[in-house]
């Protein structure tokens, strides 16, 4: 619970116009792996992670930490959506405060869900924690994440070197919500 402090996990699954945000199960696994190991989802993240490893070494449950959200479209996991608390961030301006990635297998991008799901994820935030201020990291090369942040309102704080390519650090403060 150190991510979120006391705020009770899971919470109930969150649904909105087309999408549930719940906490992951076992029959999540196999998308996981397919979000992890694709190329796509990976090319400004650093690389995929070889199926075969992710196989091994992925629990039953993936990611079942308070802050994880699979999302959901008609049954089906199609991304995750991740609220972490920054330690060890190397950037001053994010360190101790909760960090929101995502995920979204290509077949789901471009439809508005990883706007819709972020959104939900941010409002029930925004309920769980007020006055909780978020940041948002992607490399300023991903255009689709940094028109996303934009949406979301994240407003940029800094660029930085890292991982051998520019950062885009942004925040959104808790008036935001």
């Amino acid at each position: 619970m150190e991510d979120l402090g006391t705020v009770p996990w899971p919470p109930a699954p969150i649904s909105t116009a087309r999408l549930v945000l719940r906490a992951p199960e076992p029959r999540d696994r196999a998308t996981y792996i397919d979000l992890l190991a694709s190329p796509e989802v990976h090319t400004y993240l650093g690389g995929p992670r070889p199926r075969e490893e992710l196989s091994r070494e992925l629990p039953e449950v993936p990611e079942q930490r308070p802050g994880s959200f699979v999302v959901e479209l008609d049954g089906s996991m199609i991304g995750v959506v991740l609220l972490r608390r920054a330690t060890g961030h190397s950037r001053p301006a994010a360190a101790g405060k909760l960090d929101l990635g995502y995920l979204f297998l290509p077949r789901a991008w471009g439809s508005g869900y990883a706007t819709e799901a972020c959104t939900a994820a941010l409002d029930w935030l925004a309920d769980a924690l007020p006055g909780e201020p978020v940041v948002l990291t992607t490399q300023s090369a991903n255009s689709a994440s940094l028109r996303l942040a934009a949406k979301l309102g994240f407003a940029e704080v800094e660029r930085f070197e890292a991982w051998d390519a520019e950062q885009w650090l942004g925040l959104r403060p808790a008036e935001a919500a």
